[in-house]
């Protein structure tokens, strides 16, 4: 295994019994995002890295009972939490990695993407597999329930120019991985980015 995948699942493994409990609030953001994403009944969509599965529910309310929603993570423990919460009656949790997805080219709808951009290892090219899947049209919601500044005040750092979530830097990121930018928020509440996959 990679080393970043091996970085991930250490950091995230050491972290899932307790994840939820550490963002009790985060509930209402995630459907808030998961409804800007304008998803219709029976359609196909990912949540890539799903972690804990929070997202799960509004993706399957949004999807209804006819969708398909899937959780792929590449950590064992967050997948355990997840079903331990009850997520996994919401969507198929697969144990895999975003960068290399087991799903045929346009399978999807869309992809929801809590916290993710900043743990892919080639943004660019893993940015490419997640429109590999999609279908010309579909979404991509890159989401974190907090702004980039309230986040890096989080972990003590600096918000700076470079990060790959700035709309300077994600913009033409996107648009490299076939993706057009339809959105951008960045506050203290939340960040979203949603794009359309191009094509």
């Amino acid at each position: 295994m990679a080393d970043d995948q091996m970085h991930v699942q250490e950091f995230f493994g050491a972290r899932a019994a307790d994840w939820d409990s550490r963002f009790p609030d985060d509930g209402p953001a995630y459907a808030a995002a998961v409804a800007e994403l304008g998803l219709h009944t029976g359609a196909a969509v990912l949540d890539a890295g799903c972690g804990t599965g929070r997202a799960l529910p509004p993706l399957r309310d949004a999807v209804g009972p006819g969708g398909t929603v899937l959780g792929v993570d590449l950590t064992p423990e967050m997948l355990e939490a997840a079903v331990r919460a009850g997520r996994g009656r919401a969507g198929s949790l697969v144990l895999g990695d975003v960068t290399r997805l087991p799903l045929r080219n346009a399978a999807l709808d869309a992809v929801f993407g809590a916290g993710l951009i900043s743990h892919l290892p080639e943004p660019a090219e893993n940015l490419r597999e997640l429109a590999r899947v999609v279908r010309p049209g579909g979404k991509l919601a890159l989401f974190h329930p907090i702004g980039r500044a309230a986040l890096a005040a989080r972990h003590g750092r600096q918000i700076t120019p470079d990060d790959l979530r700035a709309e300077p830097q994600l913009r033409p990121l996107l648009a490299g991985a076939g993706w057009r930018m339809v959105s951008y928020v960045d506050e203290d509440a939340r960040f979203l980015a949603v794009a359309v996959r191009e094509g």
